[in-house]
This record gives C-alpha cells, structure tokens and sequence, in this order.
C-alpha cells in the first residue's frame, strides 16, 4: 500500500477484518477510536462496526488483510484487473465513476460505505 492510502469508512455486516502489518505504519479508526500499528501488530475491525485505516508511513506499507468468509474476498475480486507493471501505479484521486462502481460492489457483497477515506 503506498503512503497515504486509505480506504473509505465501511461496516462489513458479515466479516470480521484483520489486518497484520508486515511493514509500514498504518492509522487506524475502528469505532471511533483511533490507533496507530506498526509491523509485526494486528487490529482486528469487528463485523458491523465502521472502520478505515490510512498509510502513514513514507515508504508505504505491506498489510496481511484477513476475512473469514467470502464478501471481501469476492468483492476485491470483482474489483482487481491484471497488473500492468510490477510497481505500484502512482496514486489518483478516484473518479466519481470509480467511487460509483466501487460503492455497487462493496453493497453486492454485504459491505456498506459510510464515509470517506481518512485524511
């Protein structure tokens, strides 16, 4: 994950989430409150409670992401396209088509968008 990413304030109604930090620094809300993990940590963002998290580290971040079940596994399928190059792109500021699309797939696999991304 490159510095700054972040994902978009969400409640997933049927997964629990994890995330394992490899590398990198990441800023977490999970419920409203906030924490800071860095590699070798775990946070766990309960099913129904919303979450995001942002990169805060300057060389990015690599993050282990677990679900038990299938919703954001299918979701992020839905959503991949095959690698161009063996970077990362350059981050962009996601269109309104993007965020559109990005919203229907999330809702068709039982994850609801409830905010924006962190600043």
């Amino acid at each position: 994950m490159p510095f700054g990413d972040s994902a978009p304030m969400h409640i997933h109604r049927n997964e629990d989430e994890m995330f394992h930090i490899l590398s990198g620094t990441l800023r977490f809300s999970v419920g409203g409150e906030m924490l800071t993990a860095m590699a070798g940590e775990t946070v766990l963002a309960p099913k129904g409670v919303p979450h995001s998290y942002r990169v805060d580290s300057p060389e990015g971040a690599h993050v282990m992401t677990i679900t038990r079940g299938s919703d954001f596994e299918t979701m992020v399928r839905a959503a991949a396209r095959p690698a161009m190059f063996t970077d990362l792109p350059a981050p962009s500021a996601p269109t309104p088509e993007m965020i559109a699309q990005l919203g229907a797939l999330c809702a068709a696999n039982n994850i609801e968008i409830v905010g924006p991304p962190m600043a």
